[in-house]
This record gives structure tokens, sequence and C-alpha cells, in this order.
């Protein structure tokens, strides 16, 4: 029994470490990819190390492409998405794990059915609307679609972190003379702090990665978002400047990283406590 747990945790070490090489892999090559010549690319070389490193690929894409100035825009879209999203699916999501009625069951059969209804099937809609309220070229009506298309999956997220919390910490601060106002801001809303940070997480990864809304909805440069001016490092003949085009997206990354990086301790404990669903 003893020999079979000493082999047990060398094992594990090594599965995480393969797991780790299969997630981490395609950053790598990304970065690699930045760093080569537009020759070598075609080439179609595998090597991960470049021949020459060529940093200029990080100065054409900053340069030509306004990429900074998307960037800019995709964080103020991002971060207001994230904010509606958090600030609308909160109690909502309270409502719908601890009131029952026609009302709840309403809720949980449009968040089920606004996840199986293609989008190729609302754009047109949606920008009709837009259209009709002037906000088509914006980012503000950008933020309002991806805060509405974003809205359904976070909601449901955030109702099983509001499940997983035990009503009798609820009815013991009832019990202790505390209103219902005291008990959400003392005794659930601490305890919501890692879900908030998950579904934080995943409307940011959303809003900050969509591209088919931004398409569709944005004209003017002025107001593109990221993956809206990597697209534009494609060719009116269909040549892509692969180079530069690697080293944008790597630029891309950097931000969602960060915000990662920042919240990834309190996510942890977010995944786990949302796992109970109600």
């Amino acid at each position: 029994m003893t020999t079979t747990r000493r082999l047990v945790r060398p094992l594990q070490y090594v599965a995480l470490t393969f797991y780790l090489i299969f997630l981490g892999f395609p950053l790598l090559w990304l970065v690699s990819a930045s760093l080569k010549s537009s020759r070598e690319l075609n080439s179609l070389s595998i090597s991960l190390v470049p021949e020459e490193f060529h940093w200029e690929n990080f100065s054409q894409a900053l340069d030509k492409q306004g990429l900074l100035h998307s960037a800019g825009n995709s964080v103020i879209v991002s971060l207001a998405t994230t904010a509606l999203v958090i600030l609308i699916s909160l109690p909502a999501a309270y409502a719908l794990a601890r009131f029952r009625g026609k009302l709840r069951a309403l809720g949980t059969g449009w968040i089920l059915v606004s996840q199986v209804f293609p989008v190729i099937l609302i754009v047109i809609p949606l920008f009709l609307i837009l259209k009709t309220v002037n906000l088509t070229d914006s980012l503000l009506g950008l933020v309002l679609v991806y805060t509405t298309y974003t809205m359904p999956f976070a909601l449901w997220m955030l109702q099983g972190y509001v499940a997983s919390i035990p009503r009798d910490l609820e009815e013991a601060g009832s019990v202790d003379g505390a209103n219902r106002l005291t008990v959400l801001a003392r005794i659930v809303f601490p305890l919501l702090v890692p879900g908030l940070v998950a579904t934080a997480m995943f409307s940011f990864v959303s809003a900050w990665n969509e591209f088919f809304f931004a398409l569709v909805l944005i004209q003017s440069p002025d107001n593109y978002t990221l993956p809206i001016t990597l697209k534009m490092f494609i060719g009116g003949e269909g040549k892509v400047a692969l180079g530069p085009l690697a080293a944008g997206a790597v630029l891309a990354t950097v931000p969602s990283l960060i915000f990662f990086a920042i919240l990834q301790r309190k996510l942890t404990g977010g995944l786990l406590s949302g796992a109970v669903k109600g």
C-alpha cells in the first residue's frame, strides 16, 4: 500500500506536467511565430526557435494597424460588459436560486432556450434595433449586445453559486435580528465573491474575444476592437502578414492574461464553490 502511494504522487506530477505543456503549447507556438520572418513562416517550419529574431513584427503591429487604440476600445467594452453583467445577474441569480414559482420556471426556460439559439439568426434583428436608436457604430451598442448575449450563461453560473450557500446561514442571521439587506450584505455577498470572480472572468473573456457581432455592428476604424483590427492584417488579395499578425495576437492576449493573473486565486475557489447546482 505504501509503495502504491509513493508511485501515485510522481505519476500525478508527470500527468500535470504534460497537461500544462498541452495547454501552454499554443501560446508558446504563437510567441515563436511572432518572432519569425514571413519567409520562415511561409516555409511551414515546425521549429519553435526562430532562425532570426524579428522584433520588428511587434513594431509593425503597433504602428500600422492602430493596435493600441483598438486595445483601448476592447478594454472599455469588456470592462463595461463585465460590470453590467454582474450588476444585473447578481440579484436575478439570487431570485432564481431562492424563490420558487412560475417566474423562476420562466427564467430558467429563457436561459436554456437562449443557449441553443444560433447567433446568425439574431444578428440582423439586433442590427435593425440598434440602427433605429443610432447605436450601430458605437461602443455603447456593442456593450449592450455583449451584455445581452453573455447574460444567460453568466446568470446560470451565478445562480449555481447562490444555490450552494446553505439557507440556514441566512435564517441564522434573521434570527439574530438582521434584516434581509444586512443578511445579503454581510453573509451572502462575502460567500459569493468567488462566484462573482468566476462570472466576471467569463464575461470579460467572452467580450474580449468576440468577433462576429463587432464585425457586423462596427464600421468606423475608430471604434474597432482588437479582433477586428487583427483581421486587417489580411490584405485585399488574401495575403496575410503572418509575422505582424502573430505579434498582434500575442499583444492581444496580454490584457486577458493580466486579468486572469489578478483574479486567479479567487477564481479557483469560485469554480469549486460553484460546482453545486440548485
